[in-house]
């Protein structure tokens, strides 16, 4: 073990001195502020930048996260994929850094926005370990943001998109400081998977972010999940009720953590009688989760797709994708795919479908049981399809990709789900694997090698052994097959916008 290894790190920024630990060739330092605490006053307040501290400030444990409540899933191991929930506490706008131990400087950028459906999720979720990434010559940040009524409602009076605006500050704070870490703030690469990867979608578009990254990788995410602010109003009326608050910033901000949390979950439930269905009859986030962002602000003037068209993003390259059986995560594990029948399966779809026999008839309803219909129908509706539209509609270099591996776990049932992608993107396959693991119990690791140098490669210079996509081509790299090939118009799409 060399000299260095024994040696804290210490780092100089704007607002202090921080100390990390160093371990196993990575410097690691957990917990930077990048804004202020969103208490009191700036509770409902666009993030500021932190206080200034004197002397020197130990960033070595992962310290609070946003207010949030996860539940258990039978059989998976959801820590390891999402945190171990909420760890109370007021200074929560903070990242990690991760970078190698040596003296190099003018390295890649990568900043990675966790998932979680904009109401859980933490930047200190085991998987979600940025060493591989400072391993192989990469700067790697890791932020937490607001998140659920705190982040993503846009209550009369309270700036809209706090969240999305948490992550622009984060990027401004990487800006100016990511060269004190041996990173270059010109070569710059956002990633995310799931909630993480709409927003970053956002973000592509957004002229409040414009110039603050050079590249964007979209795990399971697009530009297609934001409602417009008058949608989200239902909510905002709905939640203050069942607080029985005004629904006015006084009125949210009277009210504490806890019962907050207990309001959101009742919103969240499935029969909660909330209709957020669009102009179209659509419900974009098809249930999946109350809180999204919204469009038709400063952050996001029109509507993400609508921002593609017209230019928005073109010098970002871009790298998207998504994984096969998406939504088996949701339909597999809960055990939903194999109890219900066709009829059952379009009352699921109507409520954020209007042509929900449609969609189900060309899925194979009818010759196969309705609940894989819906599962594969759901899979192309809520991630695979948008995700393509996304490619099709950015004008800048865009790359697609799908993850094909099956995982075996839940009887072999699980295969491509939602959320497979990220022990492999992190090459972090020991967080996944055992008897609840996402992945099973041996999933291979040259996926994984494989993944990673792809995300290493592109956030390096921008490059990807296969042609970007175009309309013509449509051409996706099979991560399994490991090949581009063409790819075809899904079979529901003449019913989607």
């Amino acid at each position: 073990m060399s000299i260095r290894e024994h040696l804290d790190p210490i780092v100089h920024v704007t607002a202090g001195v921080v100390q990390g630990r160093t371990t196993g060739g990575v410097q690691c330092y957990i917990g930077i502020p990048y804004a202020a605490p969103p208490v009191g006053a700036l509770r409902f307040a666009p993030p500021s930048p932190p206080p200034s501290w004197t002397g020197v400030r130990a960033v070595t444990d992962a310290g609070p996260n946003a207010p949030q409540r996860i539940r258990p899933v039978p059989g998976l191991n959801v820590e390891a994929l999402i945190g171990s929930g909420w760890m109370p506490g007021d200074d929560y706008l903070t990242l990690n850094v991760w970078r190698p131990d040596d003296d190099r400087t003018g390295l890649p950028v990568m900043v990675f926005v966790h998932g979680g459906g904009f109401v859980i999720g933490s930047k200190d979720a085991p998987v979600q370990d940025g060493t591989t990434f400072a391993r192989d010559g990469v700067v790697c940040v890791a932020i937490n943001y607001r998140m659920g009524i705190d982040g993503f409602l846009p209550i009369p009076g309270v700036p809209t998109n706090l969240g999305l605006r948490d992550i622009v500050a984060a990027l401004e704070w990487v800006r100016a400081e990511i060269d004190r870490f041996g990173g270059d703030p010109g070569n710059v690469t956002i990633f995310g998977e799931s909630a993480g990867a709409m927003a970053i979608a956002d973000l592509v578009t957004s002229p409040v972010a414009e110039g603050l990254f050079t590249r964007a990788i979209i795990q399971s995410g697009h530009g297609g999940m934001t409602r417009d602010v008058g949608v989200m109003r239902r909510l905002v009326t709905k939640l203050a009720k069942l607080l029985g608050v005004s629904p006015t910033r006084d009125g949210f901000a009277s009210v504490a953590a806890e019962p907050m949390l207990d309001a959101v979950e009742k919103v969240s439930l499935p029969t909660a009688r909330i209709d957020l269905r669009g102009a179209d009859g659509r419900e974009p986030v098809f249930g999946i989760s109350r809180f999204v962002p919204v469009h038709g602000d400063d952050m996001l003037p029109v509507p993400p797709l609508d921002a593609l068209r017209n230019g928005a993003g073109a010098d970002v390259d871009v790298l998207i994708g998504t994984n096969a059986e998406e939504m088996n995560l949701y339909l597999v594990s809960s055990g939903v795919r194999d109890k219900i029948g066709r009829l059952l399966a379009w009352f699921v779809l109507r409520k954020s479908q209007p042509r929900a026999w449609a969609v189900l008839n060309a899925y194979g309803a009818g010759k196969r049981p309705g609940g894989r219909a819906l599962t594969d129908a759901m899979t192309d509706l809520v991630f695979r399809w948008p995700a393509r539209r996304f490619a099709e509609e950015h004008r800048g270099r865009t790359h697609v990709y799908e993850l094909e591996w099956r995982s075996p776990a839940f009887g072999g049932e699980l295969g491509a789900a939602h959320a497979i992608d990220v022990p492999f993107v992190f090459d972090a396959l020991a967080c996944a694997t055992g008897p609840d693991g996402l992945l099973g119990e041996a999933p291979p690791q040259d996926v994984a090698t494989r993944m990673h140098r792809l995300w290493v490669d592109f956030a390096r210079d921008g490059s990807l052994p296969w042609a970007p996509f175009d309309r013509d081509t449509r051409q996706v790299y099979r991560i399994v097959a490991g090949e581009a090939a063409f790819e075809p118009v899904m079979p529901a799409a003449s019913f989607l916008p």
